[in-house]
């Protein structure tokens, strides 16, 4: 049980990986991953049915998420929308890629063939608890992510990234045109949500067309819960934070469905939870940096 909300959490992570990019890094409040995550899950899961390995599936999903990012970036810079709106039609339009790439329906199932899992709960043999086995697998894959992404964002082209949504000005005086280093970063958190989004959907063992409801928000509560654990200005522990966020706000939504009728919560108030998390942790964070320690901190 505990090891099934650890997954979760390390899943979704990777998404809130993508959110933390494209919201924190970037500035650039990016609703593509509502669209990317299912189309990553749909293209992954649509070539797992069709008996392509899965790694490449799952990089399949990564590149369509990544092929979701170049859209918004192309809506963004070639017609001059706002971010949002942008973002709100590549969202839009990918729902019905979606349902081509599933055939037509709007859910795909893996129970009978799903690869991934199967790997995941046995890569130790049968020595291990096949939960336990998943948990570490989904960790290894989650910490290699973060301790990749940490080694880019110390190379020049990601210290440029991080420099783009701090002072767009500095980024044009070093001869770096913003436009196509903004795409890498919109591409590289899109490409994120669709590698969260193939993995999701083996786990889950289904894809949907629907995966994306709401996925923004969750990404958004996980990053900030991860700021309200602890402060760093190292990249590395920030990416770390993100992961322990999103596994933090999976518990909390578990505990909401397990155990919130005891507070009158029911499954149709996790939306309404969601939304108090985020604003709470906002409250949170502006209290901590007013106190004297916070200050020091910062």
């Amino acid at each position: 049980m505990i090891e099934g909300v650890l997954v979760e959490g390390l899943v979704y992570g990777i998404l809130a990986l993508g959110v933390f990019i494209s919201f924190r890094v970037l500035d650039f409040p990016d609703l593509t991953v509502e669209g990317s995550f299912p189309f990553g899950a749909a293209v992954g899961s649509a070539l797992i049915v069709a008996r392509v390995p899965a790694p490449l599936a799952l990089g399949a999903g990564f590149l369509a998420g990544t092929l979701a990012g170049a859209v918004t970036s192309g809506v963004y810079h070639g017609l001059r929308v706002p971010p949002l709106l942008a973002g709100i039609v590549t969202m839009t339009g990918l729902y019905s890629v979606d349902l081509r790439v599933l055939g037509g329906r709007a859910n795909l199932p893996l129970i009978a063939y799903n690869p991934v899992m199967r790997a995941a709960e046995s890569w130790l043999g049968g020595s291990f608890d096949p939960s336990i086995q998943a948990f570490l697998a989904f960790l290894l894959i989650a910490g290699a992510l973060v301790l990749v992404l940490d080694l880019f964002f110390h190379t020049e082209a990601g210290i440029a990234l991080g420099a783009l949504g701090d002072n767009e000005a500095s980024v044009v005086s070093a001869g770096v045109d913003p436009a196509r280093l903004r795409t890498v970063g919109i591409c590289l958190a899109n490409g994120l949500a669709g590698l969260s989004g193939a993995f999701a959907a083996s786990y889950q063992g289904f894809a949907d067309a629907n995966f994306g409801a709401g996925i923004v928000a969750a990404g958004l509560a996980s990053v900030m819960i991860g700021e309200f654990l602890f402060r760093t200005n190292l990249i590395g522990g920030q990416l770390a934070r993100v992961l322990l966020g999103s596994v933090l706000f999976r518990g909390i939504m578990y505990a909401g469905r397990s155990w919130g009728y005891l507070a009158g919560i029911t499954p149709n108030d996790l939306r309404l939870l969601t939304a108090v998390l985020i604003v709470a942790s906002i409250a949170a964070s502006r209290y901590k940096g007013r106190t004297p320690a916070g200050r020091r901190r910062a």
